[in-house]
């Protein structure tokens, strides 16, 4: 079990005193979650319903990025390294090339 848990109403980290989630939480989820990004994204949704409520004054964007816009970053990065490149180069020149050329 981690200390890196939130105290509300200010959402801090229990461990650390950062803003919850704090980098050490979310490595932490970021394995736990691995195989289930919804699951995360979900499970963050509810405390960010929460925290909306017990935060009122934070704009609802602010909000979004601390709890779930880095789920994100962390999956577009695996996702960047897994692409592969798609170019094709023209088997044959295209009809117009061959017009001018007679």
């Amino acid at each position: 079990m981690t200390t890196h848990g939130p105290v509300m109403p200010i959402w801090s980290c229990g461990g650390c005193d950062l803003p919850w989630p704090c980098p050490t939480r979310k490595r932490e989820l970021r394995a736990e979650y691995a195989d289930a990004p919804v699951s995360l994204a979900l499970y963050l949704g509810s405390y960010l319903v929460q925290a909306a409520e017990d935060m009122a004054w934070m704009p609802a964007g602010a909000l979004h990025r601390r709890f779930l816009g880095w789920t994100r970053e962390a999956n577009r990065t695996k996702q960047a390294v897994q692409q592969r490149s798609t170019a094709t180069v023209p088997a044959e020149p295209s009809r117009d090339r061959r017009q001018q050329a007679v």
